[in-house]
């Protein structure tokens, strides 16, 4: 099996997961562990994964918690695979579940010459062949995956008396997770979704991670423009995407970067406290923190690089973060973002109207349309 890029270097190895050609954006991340969540990450969607540290599947693939219904990436590259994983939670290997989910994996590739190939020349499109003479090769719009990785149907999570209206784009299921085990309710709506009949009702705004360049959504983002422009209230939080969406709402600008941020070992510090934090990251855009209009402020910054990480709204209860507060496998360093944000929303609701109810009749199982608004 092999990797060719489209300047014709190539990478050779032996394939380990289902005999597919596939055709994406050649990414790395840098994380000794965590490949179960990794793979079920939406943020993946489209792109070919490289992992730098090379022995990977020695603990097998458990039956969960994962991040999504199913794995995501278009193909796997590592160094070393295990073929007998070993692990008390374990129901299959790497290399099983590959198969299983119809997705291509490649071993025995020189990945640190690989990787140092995407850190000169950037995140690059390549091939993954397992048959040189196959002329279909499965390939899909990158511009395409904020769609494909959305829920199709609004849903509910939790009992809390606190409710957060949750605007999906990809979101993995710890952020859920992590709103429910703190006694909230949240309304998941596909960002494509009418999810502003929700606004009046709820103690939370919450956007998600996703995939993609965050300019593909310019729909999605003038509609988040309204909604930061009115006077609601309300706590709004953002993550990964969600940070990015919430930038360009206000008018920033996002660039990509030359080979992005996927690791869980990521340091940035807090702007207003000096203290810094080790992070999971996942992106490979980034907004430019000189493009903040007046009424931002940036919250965090990467140590390493000195991108952006945070912005905050001066007047209004605005925030996001580009980082994983809800990293799983970690770090928890900044679980506490998630307390801060619970806390403020339950504290905000109690000089607020009683709200009317959060389930409203016939809408437990809303089908919503395919195809997505993001132009």
């Amino acid at each position: 099996m092999k990797l060719v890029f489209e300047d014709g270097t190539t990478f050779t190895g032996e394939s380990f997961g289902a005999e597919k050609s596939v055709f994406g954006e050649v990414v790395f991340n840098t994380g000794m562990s965590g490949y179960v969540e990794t793979l079920t990450d939406p943020s993946y969607c489209g792109q070919i994964l490289t992992t730098t540290y090379p022995l990977q599947g020695n603990y097998g693939v458990p039956n969960g918690p994962f991040e999504s219904d199913r794995i995501q990436i278009m193909g796997m590259i590592v160094g070393h695979y295990s073929e007998n994983p070993s692990h008390y939670t374990q129901v299959q290997s790497l290399g099983s579940w590959l198969k299983s989910q119809n997705i291509p994996g490649i071993c025995g590739v020189d990945t640190r010459t690989l990787t140092r190939y995407l850190r000169e020349f950037g995140t690059a499109n390549a091939k993954l062949v397992a048959d040189e003479n196959e002329k279909n090769i499965f390939s899909i719009k990158y511009s395409d995956c904020i769609t494909m990785v959305a829920p199709k149907e609004i849903s509910f999570h939790g009992n809390g008396k606190t409710c957060v209206l949750l605007i999906d784009t990809g979101g993995k299921e710890n952020i859920i997770r992590s709103l429910v085990n703190r006694g909230v309710t949240v309304i998941r709506c596909p960002w494509n979704a009418d999810w502003e009949q929700y606004l009046r009702e709820v103690d939370g705004i919450f956007f998600t991670n996703g995939p993609g360049d965050p300019m593909d959504a310019s729909g999605l983002i003038d509609r988040i423009r309204k909604v930061i422009n009115q006077d609601l209230n309300i706590p709004i939080f953002g993550i990964c995407l969600g940070h990015q969406l919430l930038a360009l709402a206000a008018g920033a600008k996002t660039v990509k970067m030359k080979y992005g941020h996927r690791s869980v070992n990521q340091p940035v510090r807090d702007i207003q406290t000096g203290k810094c934090y080790v992070t999971s990251q996942n992106h490979g855009y980034v907004v430019q923190a000189e493009s903040v209009s007046k009424n931002w402020e940036p919250w965090f910054v990467n140590i390493n690089d000195g991108t952006n990480e945070g912005l905050m709204h001066k007047t209004k209860p605005i925030s996001s973060v580009q980082f994983h507060p809800e990293a799983n496998p970690g770090p928890n360093d900044t679980n506490y973002l998630f307390d801060d944000y619970v806390n403020k929303v339950k504290s905000m609701k109690k000089t607020r109207k009683p709200l009317a109810k959060t389930k409203p009749n016939g809408m437990e199982n809303k089908v919503l349309h395919e195809k997505a608004p993001i132009s």
